[in-house]
Formats: structure tokens, sequence, C-alpha cells
């Protein structure tokens, strides 16, 4: 059960990651691509996913967003199954420090429809606004060319590649790293 929002507009609404939230978030542990991002090479146990929730997502050192898709009435605080739908999360690594790394995520039913776009918008607002961040970055591997667009469209300018970093899917592949600084948002 999503926590308390965070923030929202029209389109999606960034609630708190609560550990009932561990079953949603364990598809994201079973998705190669983005398995990546939080730094897992396997799947995990719905089990390791809670401990994973406690140990990194409520981190302060770590920013952590459930996106969900809010009814028009849907309670600021922990709503009800048929309040809110999770369908994806966006995770900020090391907010503490100077630049913090995005992850996001969102799942299969619910890509294409725009909910991943308005959901990192919104993420990335609420943590220039929130964190002293000068700069976010984002890591994409090669083959993920719906995060390249998505990242690229918000702003993000490519810096380089690491070549064959990750092997995901059967095959090395390069890590293409993408940069905003905070100048540069909504310039």
């Amino acid at each position: 059960m999503p926590g308390p929002i965070v923030e929202t507009t029209d389109d999606v609404t960034l609630r708190t990651v609560e550990r009932e939230d561990a079953a949603f978030l364990q598809r994201l542990f079973a998705d190669p691509w983005a398995r990546f991002g939080v730094h897992e090479s396997t799947h995990k146990t719905e089990a390791e996913v809670e401990e994973a929730i406690e140990e990194e997502f409520e981190d302060n050192a770590n920013a952590a967003y459930l996106v969900c898709d809010d009814a028009e009435d849907a309670p600021y605080d922990h709503p009800d199954d048929e309040d809110t739908t999770p369908v994806g999360v966006v995770l900020f690594v090391h907010v503490d420090r100077d630049r913090p790394q995005v992850v996001h995520w969102v799942a299969p039913e619910h890509r294409g429809d725009g909910v991943g776009e308005a959901a990192l918008d919104l993420a990335v607002e609420t943590v220039f606004r929130t964190y002293d961040a000068h700069s976010l970055s984002a890591a994409i591997p090669d083959g993920r060319d719906v995060a390249r667009e998505r990242v690229e469209a918000l702003g993000f300018r490519h810096e380089g590649a690491n070549r064959e970093m990750a092997f995901v899917e059967g095959a090395y592949r390069d890590v293409h790293q993408y940069g905003l600084l905070r100048e540069e948002w909504r310039a």
C-alpha cells in the first residue's frame, strides 16, 4: 500500500515507498534492464525486496518515489487499493552528494501512455527543489532506447560511454552516461 503523497500533478502522483509495496517492486527486480539501474544482477524474492526497501529506499541518502495513478478523490495519506494504482518507481541514489543518479522504471502494462516521462519530470523537479544537488546523472545501457529518449526529452545531455560495462540479457552492453545541470533544468 503506497504511502502519503509527496508530489502530484494531473498526470501522475509520487508517493512514498512503503514496505508493503514489496510485491509491486519485486517486478522491478525481475526486469533485467531495470535491475541494472539498482546494481542487482539477479531477481529477488519478496522478502529480499522488503529488505532492499528498508536498506536503500528508506535510506536518507536516497530519494525514492512510488509512481501512482490515483483516483480523483484518493486520500493524501495511505490510500486503499481502489484509490491508487502503482505504475512505477523513480529512485535517486545519493541525494546527499553533488550528483545523484536517477533510476526509473514503469511496469510494462503502463508503458507508452506518457506516465514515465511525467513521473520523471515531476521527480526531477522535486529533487532540484528539495536537495542541494548541483546536477543529476543517468546511466543507460545500449538497448534501453525508451529510457534514453525519456532522459534526453527532459534535457539530460550525453556525456560519454563506458564500453561493455553492463551484462544485460546475455550480452555485454555499453552504458551511456547522461547529465543534467541544475542551471539547465527548465532553462
